[in-house]
């Protein structure tokens, strides 16, 4: 891809295409790092992410393993082409004078990479969210029931709070992502979106400031010349490195993010009033090992999700579509 000339349709095709491959391929391994994370001491569902998946394949079917990926293929598009366009964007302009960049320009560019991506992951997060969680407090409601019968009915009523049924209903009645946006709008207006803004800022701005200067520097490493690019492969190895990396850098705040925005709790689960107030009761009852919850299994999404982007990226498959379809109207 040339240096001289950007072409933002081109990054933007390159970017959807590479979040919806990648999306389709870990989304199983998202829904389980979102139930794991939100679990609490003394409620487990789940042991481990491999235990999680097969208890949603047993409970939900195969496809309860996608539940929320429709409003991830949607939004994906739009997220991704707005991260990867916003960094080479400010690369691009933060570059100009010739000497290319120092790590601190690297990572400003990065910095207003993940500024910009929040304005379309924060309610694409937030929708996703309560769907994917719906299968754990449904398994959660069913352990509780076995155990306590005498304490199903009070139970029911905790856990099957649903944004289109106000009645008590075993297992919870299915929403969709467009009826809790609905739901959200009409008693919260468009803040309702956004809820969790503040951790989704903290989760995504130093994510983008350590992912894309590491891959930059690792990607450099595969270029048989200053003037060439790095083959395909190093790109993905460099995407995979550099975004399993990042994942689990920011990992404590992905726990803070999914806990904010997860509206439905289950039994005794604490409600939270905002970041500190997560952070503070996270720590004094869960201990500090409970930010890492999920990390494994972030790693595991980040890792193939930017390997495939890059790829996509840095082989130009944007290029080649505007170059021989009608499309190359939009890169004029």
């Amino acid at each position: 891809m040339s240096q001289q000339q950007i072409s933002l349709p081109a990054k933007l095709i390159n970017g959807g295409i590479a979040g919806i491959v990648g999306v389709t391929c870990v989304f199983p391994i998202d829904l389980a790092k979102t139930r794991l994370q939100n679990q609490r001491p003394g409620q487990q569902v789940y042991k481990s992410m491999m235990d999680c998946l097969v208890k949603t394949v047993r409970s939900e079917g195969y496809f309860g393993m996608y539940r929320g990926a429709a409003v991830n293929l949607t939004l994906v598009t739009p997220e991704k082409a707005i991260k990867l366009a916003a960094n080479d964007f400010f690369r691009h302009h933060l570059g100009k004078n010739g000497k290319g960049l120092t790590v601190s320009k690297e990572m400003l560019a990065g910095c207003g990479a993940g500024m910009c991506q929040v304005i379309v992951t924060t309610p694409m997060e937030m929708l996703k969210i309560q769907l994917q969680d719906a299968g754990r407090l449904a398994a959660q409601q069913q352990k509780t029931m076995v155990m306590s019968p005498t304490k199903l009915v009070a139970t029911n009523t905790m856990l099957s709070r649903s944004y289109n049924s106000g009645t008590v209903v075993s297992p919870p009645r299915a929403v969709s992502a467009t009826q809790i946006a609905k739901e959200l709008l009409r008693t919260q207006g468009i803040q309702g979106l956004y809820k969790g803004l503040g951790a989704t800022l903290m989760r995504d701005v130093p994510f983008s400031v350590v992912y894309f200067p590491l891959f930059a520097n690792l990607n450099s490493l595969g270029k048989p010349s200053p003037e060439e690019s790095s083959p395909f492969y190093w790109a993905f190895v460099s995407g995979c490195m550099a975004g399993s990396t990042a994942a689990v850098a920011v990992n404590p705040c992905d726990v803070v993010k999914t806990r904010l925005q997860s509206l439905n709790k289950g039994c005794s689960e604490d409600t939270y009033t905002g970041v500190v107030d997560c952070v503070s009761k996270i720590m004094r009852k869960e201990g500090p090992s409970a930010f890492l919850k999920g990390a494994g299994c972030r790693a595991l999404v980040i890792a193939p999700l930017f390997g495939i982007a890059q790829v996509m990226y840095f082989v130009g498959v944007g290029e080649y579509i505007l170059d021989n379809t009608p499309l190359s109207l939009l890169a004029a």
